[in-house]
């Protein structure tokens, strides 16, 4: 019989799957996932390591899958999505490496997943907060608000990325390995310009220095040997540190982080005195919104966004100020 034993419980092994977790991270290179979601299935293999005890997944089915799962929602109290995750990891892990044919599990607890209407700021909220940043991160905030960016797209941006003359940014392998072209805002050129000047003088430094090399996308370094260490492949937005890089073992930079950008947008809200709840993730919905009450269809804002279904598109229409439709108030008219 399986091990019980709750997720709080277990004891990490002194001994990994390292075999295992080796196998897996090649099959999600082979498959062009991201760096972001090899992390994610790496860690909830773990942690499904961990809940039976080192025991062999091989060994394992699809009823302990569902118990795992199942312990999540109970005992964890996990977000839906984070559950799913969770899913995804092991399904993959199944389907890819141990070449079993595990489908989808019934019985399983499902974390609720609320459906919760987007913070959105109002443009003089805005303003206020990107007064109150500085450096880096205000010019991050205003390409999040002012392009509709995710924040590790825009940390994820080269400098060839940036077209100034269309007001263009063409955004490569975005969420879900799609690209799309979002707006460049006038508004940001000044400050980006700037910016772009002392990374690229920093980046001549590095050069000097023997460093300035930059990891690239798929097998590029090898078919474009010298593009690492060129101006068009650097990140808009790099580290303030050099870095080795663990593949190639050349220093350069990798792009900030984007725990700095989320502390700073946080202390710029509680400086402007703003009380709702301002993320990076806010100025993304706000942009929405407002381009919806400025009166752009929301087929074109969908295509900004890059969302697959215009239903996601959809719930900026709650929240915008005119009402969820259009519907004035009879208060209003008293």
């Amino acid at each position: 019989m399986a091990d019980r034993t709750p997720l709080r419980s277990a004891e990490p092994s002194a001994h990994p799957a390292t075999k295992l977790l080796g196998e897996l991270r090649r099959a999600l290179n082979t498959r062009h996932y991201s760096a972001r979601t090899q992390e994610a299935y790496t860690h909830w293999v773990r942690r499904f390591l961990r809940y039976y005890r080192q025991r062999h997944p091989a060994a394992l089915g699809q009823m302990e899958v569902g118990r795992f799962l199942s312990a999540l929602a109970e005992e964890q109290r996990v977000s839906a999505s984070t559950q799913n995750q969770a899913a995804s990891a092991l399904l993959f892990l199944y389907r890819h490496v141990l070449h079993k044919d595990i489908r989808r599990w019934a019985g399983v607890v499902r974390a609720k997943e609320p459906k919760r209407v987007p913070v959105v700021l109002t443009p003089d909220e805005v303003r206020a907060v990107l007064r109150a940043l500085h450096g880096m991160p205000r010019v991050i905030s205003l390409l999040l608000y002012g392009s509709g960016l995710r924040l590790l797209e825009c940390l994820d941006l080269r400098v060839k990325d940036m077209d100034f003359e269309r007001g263009e940014i063409r955004l490569r392998r975005g969420k879900g390995n799609r690209d799309r072209i979002t707006i460049l805002p006038g508004a940001a050129r000044p400050l980006l310009e700037r910016h772009l000047a002392r990374v690229r003088e920093r980046h001549r430094e590095d050069l000097r220095a023997g460093a300035g090399h930059v990891a690239l996308p798929d097998a590029l370094e090898r078919k474009i040997p010298r593009a690492s260490h060129e101006w068009p492949w650097q990140y808009v937005f790099p580290a303030g540190r050099l870095s080795k890089d663990p593949v190639s073992g050349h220093r350069g930079r990798r792009h900030l982080h984007e725990s700095g950008v989320q502390r700073a947008v946080s202390a710029a809200a509680r400086t402007a005195g703003i009380t709702k709840r301002v993320t990076c993730h806010t100025f993304r919905h706000s942009f929405a919104t407002h381009l919806l009450e400025n009166g752009y269809d929301i087929r074109t804002v969908q295509e900004l966004l890059g969302h697959r279904d215009v239903r996601t598109t959809m719930i900026y229409t709650h929240v915008l100020n005119r009402g969820p439709l259009g519907v004035q108030s009879p208060a209003d008219r008293l």
